[in-house]
């Protein structure tokens, strides 16, 4: 089993699968403790049969560089084959600024494919591989040094595998006509920006039941000083305060030391030095917001006046036209998008795209009464109107 530990050898590896239409990547990380991942192997492998023509990437080994790794995913001609991609791009791009492309997720394309909703890499080997994957190293330290033959050899089959599993579903994808859906989807992976997270923006993944604007304010401030601390510090953003608690302070707003003494949820370590200063300086800062900074909160979807039955007959056509062409229904369109179909809303994703071809078009036909659903035997079929 090859195990790189030296630029030069690297580079070497990278400059034959550079020869090859597809390499596949899996990586190893810990996050358990810092904010951003840190990365513990990279995993790759060329076109082939056998496990020669895998690697193992060290990238803890003092002065190995993966600039050569880096080239690769630039190179235009070669496809970088990922399963569930965003968490491991999300390392490349943080640390380099390096988005792989040409990008393809054997997840995505599954779900294409009709293996359902989020389909797990062990699942697609032995249904197309006809292969069992040995789990047990799933959750070791990956930090630690050195690594075991059981770690290896499961880090390997990671790619390994994964190349039948692409050349299978990119052959699927072909012979149906979808390889540009999968295409559209990497879209959104190749997007640097997927990966970035703003401490002004980190407010809006707060889940509260308070949507006043000067509520909102606070939360905005407590999110954004959390946000930067952890990213400062690399350290989880629950170290400093989890959700819960920001929202307990942004409804208590505590003007000083032993008011935020009485929090229930704040953590002892928040509740003096830095922390503490950052929290009661964001209370502040909510508090005293000028109206015309206040967040601006989209009430559209509040004003959405939903109709239910409708609502209903579109999940009956999801569900009819995803089943009919073996397509994931979540990743054509979530609850929410029918919601808003119902609602008259026509700038989702679900009328977009290859999605309007597989559900979009009759979605409209039906909310526009020139199609009608009707029960035939145990099916669903579409009648004219």
């Amino acid at each position: 089993m090859l195990t790189i530990t030296t630029t030069e050898a690297l580079a070497t590896f990278c400059e034959e699968a550079r020869k090859h239409p597809y390499v596949t990547v899996d990586t190893e990380f810990l996050r358990e403790r810092t904010y951003y991942s840190k990365l513990c192997l990279v995993q790759l492998a060329m076109p082939g049969t056998d496990d020669s023509t895998g690697c193992l990437v060290d990238p803890l080994v003092d002065g190995l560089s993966l600039e050569p790794l880096y080239e690769l995913f630039k190179d235009p001609n070669v496809v970088k084959v990922f399963h569930a991609a965003r968490q491991d791009i999300e390392i490349f791009q943080v640390d380099a600024g390096v988005v792989p492309a040409p990008l393809f997720d054997t997840q995505v394309a599954a779900m294409v494919c009709g293996f359902g909703e989020q389909v797990g890499y062990e699942t697609l080997v032995r249904k197309i591989a006809k292969e069992e994957l040995d789990k047990s190293s799933r959750f070791t330290d990956w930090s630690r040094r050195p690594l075991s033959d059981a770690q290896k050899t499961y880090a390997l089959a990671d790619v390994t595998h994964l190349r039948q599993v692409y050349e299978f579903l990119a052959k699927k994808l072909k012979d149906r006509g979808r390889a540009h859906w999968v295409d559209e989807e990497m879209q959104i992976l190749n997007n640097p920006d997927t990966y970035v997270t703003l401490p002004e923006n980190a407010w809006k993944r707060v889940k509260t039941r308070n949507n006043s604007p000067r509520f909102l304010a606070i939360v905005r401030e407590l999110a954004r000083f959390r946000e930067d601390y952890a990213q400062t510090r690399n350290i989880p953003r629950s170290r400093v305060y989890k959700d819960d608690a920001l929202v307990e302070l942004a409804a208590t707003k505590p003007k000083d030391v032993n008011d935020l003494g009485r929090s229930r949820l704040v953590q002892r370590e928040a509740r003096r030095g830095d922390i503490a200063d950052g929290i009661l300086a964001s209370v502040k800062a909510g508090v005293t917001c000028s109206d015309a900074n206040l967040p601006k909160v989209d009430r559209k979807h509040e004003r959405l006046q939903v109709n239910p039955a409708l609502a209903d007959l579109l999940r009956v056509l999801l569900k009819t036209k995803t089943g009919q062409a073996g397509v994931a229904s979540k990743l054509v369109a979530p609850t929410s998008e029918l919601d808003a179909i119902a609602a008259g809303e026509r700038d989702v994703s679900a009328l977009q795209g290859w999605r309007y071809e597989v559900f979009g078009e009759d979605a409209l036909k039906l909310c526009n009464g020139e199609i009608a659903l009707a029960a035939k035997g145990n099916d669903v079929i579409l009648v004219p109107v």
